[in-house]
């Protein structure tokens, strides 16, 4: 039998995951990270550590910015990439999501048939940054990470999440597509 068709293969790589085993398994990882971390999971900051890493590497000093005033986050700028567990973490999700798009035979490269898509892809890009930092996160520091601590802000994120994405997804239809 080839791997391809085991069924083992196919229910764990191939088919996707229902919500409910999606739900448990991020609240496994979710568990285990504040386990082993002793803070939330999140996202965003590290790439906010990266842009600085590459703003310094060209010359600049961001040594002196309100963000990177205190001293774990001063820590953070003499930081390694490879010391940074953020990074790795982000890496993993990265190069997670390849894997699972590879292994459900999903991976597309996809002509692109407008500047318009290109414009709506860099635009929606830098204003989805943005608004992540502006608060202090993203889905899954703003949003998953705050409901599993019990935080009201969780839960007001994810209203404006869904209003936001409805608005989105109306522009999008209406001016990009």
């Amino acid at each position: 039998m080839k791997l391809g068709d085991h069924p083992i293969y196919k229910k764990l790589l191939k088919e996707p995951l229902t919500y409910v085993a999606g739900a448990v398994l991020l609240s496994v990882f979710q568990i285990a990270h504040f386990t082993v971390f002793g803070k939330g999971w999140g996202v965003t900051s590290t790439f906010a550590v990266w842009g600085t890493w590459v703003y310094n590497a060209l010359g600049g000093d961001a040594g002196s910015w309100a963000y990177y005033a205190s001293e774990k986050m001063q820590q953070e700028l003499h930081t390694s990439f490879l010391a940074d567990g953020g990074s790795i973490r982000n890496l993993g999700i990265i190069f997670g999501a390849l894997a699972a798009t590879l292994f459900a035979s999903q991976f597309k490269i996809k002509k692109i048939k407008t500047l318009r898509q290109v414009v709506a892809a860099i635009l929606g890009g830098l204003l989805m940054g943005y608004g992540a930092r502006l608060a202090n996160g993203c889905n899954i520091g703003a949003l998953f990470t705050a409901i599993a601590s019990f935080s009201l802000s969780g839960w007001v994120f994810g209203a404006f999440l869904l209003v936001g994405a409805f608005i989105g997804s109306k522009l999008l239809a209406k001016y990009f597509m």
